[in-house]
């Protein structure tokens, strides 16, 4: 086996120190989380346990946890599903060209230069002038679609631009209306790549601050309420629910990639028959 070069362990080193840069402080807060009952926000460590874990479900001095993670996943569940639907319509609706299609693409794709904190400033100031109320699933829903939108239109404009039409005309040459052929053969097609439409748009959602903070009036998503605890909170409890919050955000991940693999498992067996079958 011919040796590697210097090289070779070099670049591993950077992307070893790269790694340990990127996930060294959400595993220092998870290592944290399980101070003991008199442990700091600091280390030493002093002890291990789960008392701060507990913690989090007895009723807190400050702050509503559980009512901003409840929010903060049901705009998730908003986001998402608009995020897929309207990518999916817009990746449609960009495969044939209309006037106008070239100045509405560099509008989309322009939301996500502009400062998060000047959207969020902007549709708040709009609601406030409007005589609407500034509320988490008004504004703020609004205000996270101007960030999950564009990734969700690029991933389905690149996904459409290697979609082979022979699949619709094939459907057509059998009878199907225009309907039947996104139903039966465009979406199931396309459906690995909403998973990821999906997964982006809960996933910015769920984890979104600039973009909330002026527009989710007087209730609190969870990043908000986390950043609100670091002002009063003196103890390794939010260390705690930051890594319960990471574990969470993991899990959503896994289910997502889970079932994209079991839609690929399912696909893999219909072939399998289908050729059996011929």
């Amino acid at each position: 086996m011919e040796p590697r070069p210097r090289s070779f362990y070099i670049l591993a080193a950077i992307f070893g120190l790269f790694l340990l840069f990127l996930y060294g402080p959400t595993i220092t807060i998870a290592i944290l989380s399980f101070q003991g009952p008199t442990g700091g926000l600091t280390f030493p460590m002093r002890g291990t346990s789960l008392h701060w874990f507990r913690d989090l479900f007895k009723q807190q001095a400050v702050g509503d946890i559980w009512g901003a993670f409840g929010r903060s996943a049901v705009l998730g569940l908003m986001v998402m599903a608009t995020t897929v639907v309207v990518s999916v319509m817009g990746g449609l609706a960009f495969r044939k060209r209309f006037a106008g299609s070239k100045l509405l693409f560099q509008l989309v794709v322009a939301s996500l230069v502009i400062p998060s904190i000047l959207v969020s400033l902007g549709v708040g100031l709009i609601f406030s002038q409007a005589g609407l109320p500034i509320h988490w699933a008004s504004s703020g829903f609004g205000a996270q679609l101007t960030w999950t939108l564009p990734f969700g239109l690029l991933i389905m404009f690149a996904v459409f631009n290697r979609f082979d039409p022979a699949y619709e005309e094939a459907a057509r040459d059998q009878g199907a209306s225009a309907w039947q052929t996104v139903r039966h053969v465009v979406l199931p097609i396309i459906a690995p790549s909403l998973i990821g439409v999906a997964l982006f748009g809960f996933t910015l959602s769920y984890d979104e601050f600039a973009r909330t903070l002026l527009t989710s009036g007087s209730h609190n998503t969870l990043p908000l309420e986390i950043y609100g605890m670091t002002t009063n909170v003196t103890t390794p409890v939010i260390f705690a629910l930051g890594t319960l919050t990471t574990v969470f955000s993991l899990l959503v991940i896994a289910v997502f990639l889970l079932t994209v693999w079991a839609m690929g498992r399912r696909r893999a067996s219909a072939g399998s028959d289908a050729g059996k079958g011929v």
